[in-house]
């Protein structure tokens, strides 16, 4: 269990939720595990859902307190809620702002700057971990590039500018990124981003973590009254989580393309947990992606130092902090977003 921001999150699985007085009881087999008061809660996010008494459903629909129900690997299953009160003002204001566009670059700068700062982090932390095995010049080259493309960022009004700014961004960092693959670089390279369909192993499987990272985002801002599918770097389209995508790409690359890093460098996965195509798509094998999952779940749990919050956290909360931290500027509580920023 976890508080954030007056949410309590209960991450561990086959946890019956249930009303004791103004508090919430959490059991689970009849063994009580906690027991917190529902007065100083805005909402609760239940992880692995068990069942929830309508009691305490009851009690929290007349305190407008949300109960959010995920699977264990973060998928959205249902929201109780009260009365619309605040939720609908906070969509209005979210809906609002998407309309205007020199707003909504406004808004999405802040998210490219996150994902182009946590790439150039990730460049540094190579050139001090491996100066032997990598080109540290070249390296130190596409950070600077970095730095520069992420001033301009920084004051761009223009969604088509920002675009044509985090493509350029890209670019650089691409070329560095193949070059962090220091194992098993003769089965695992990267030379571009292929989507549809991922031409090589690697792009098999940023593509799946992608797709996690998007859905367990989707989540989180669903999870905090927020519309997953209205965005403002990334525009409406029907079906496409639009807000899902746009506050994930901070965590593109300390969340994501670290995490694939990973299992290469670390012989986690090998060329058998892939297999190819007719058309030349390259997708995991079953066995390859129960490794992948099992990983991906170990990841979220893994404990980290908020950069903003100053609280330690899982991985797994992060997309839900961001989503809270989102949800607040909306409401004027913050003057900006603020961005992951990995330190």
């Amino acid at each position: 269990m976890k508080r954030l921001l007056n949410i309590l999150y209960i991450t561990q699985p086959d946890v019956y939720l249930s009303l004791d007085g103004d508090n919430i009881m959490l059991t689970r087999e009849q063994e009580k595990l906690g027991r917190f008061p529902l007065h100083n809660l805005e909402s609760i996010v239940s992880f692995g859902y068990t069942g929830a008494s309508p009691a305490l459903m009851g009690y929290c629909a007349d305190r407008n307190i949300a109960i959010t129900f995920l699977t264990m690997s973060g998928r959205f299953l249902a929201r109780v809620i009260g009365q619309s009160k605040g939720n609908v003002v906070l969509r209005k204001k979210q809906y609002l702002l998407s309309e205007d566009e020199v707003l909504s670059a406004k808004i999405a700068r802040n998210f490219i700057v996150g994902k182009i700062y946590n790439h150039k982090w990730m460049i540094e932390r190579m050139t001090r971990d491996y100066p032997m095995r990598i080109d540290v010049e070249e390296f130190k080259d596409i950070s600077q590039h970095l730095s520069t493309i992420m001033l301009e960022v920084r004051v761009c009004e223009d969604l088509e500018r920002l675009r044509g700014l985090e493509g350029l961004a890209a670019v650089s960092y691409n070329k560095a990124f193949g070059r962090m693959i220091l194992q098993q670089t003769d089965d695992f390279y990267f030379h571009s981003r292929s989507r549809r369909p991922p031409l090589d192993n690697v792009n098999a499987m940023l593509s799946f973590a992608y797709t996690l990272l998007a859905n367990d985002t989707a989540s989180a801002l669903e999870a905090v009254g927020l519309d997953a599918y209205v965005g403002f770097l990334h525009r409406d389209r029907p079906g496409r989580a639009s807000l899902a995508l746009d506050v994930m790409e901070e965590l593109r690359g300390v969340y994501a393309d670290k995490f694939v890093l990973t299992l290469i460098n670390k012989r986690i996965v090998n060329k058998d947990d892939f297999f190819k195509k007719e058309n030349g798509a390259v997708l995991m094998t079953e066995e390859g992606r129960k490794k992948f999952l099992a990983a991906w779940q170990n990841k979220k749990q893994e404990k980290m130092m908020h950069p903003y919050l100053g609280e330690k956290i899982s991985w797994g909360l992060v997309p839900h902090s961001q989503a809270i931290l989102f949800a607040r500027f909306l409401r004027n509580d913050l003057d900006e977003y603020p961005p992951f920023l990995w330190k």
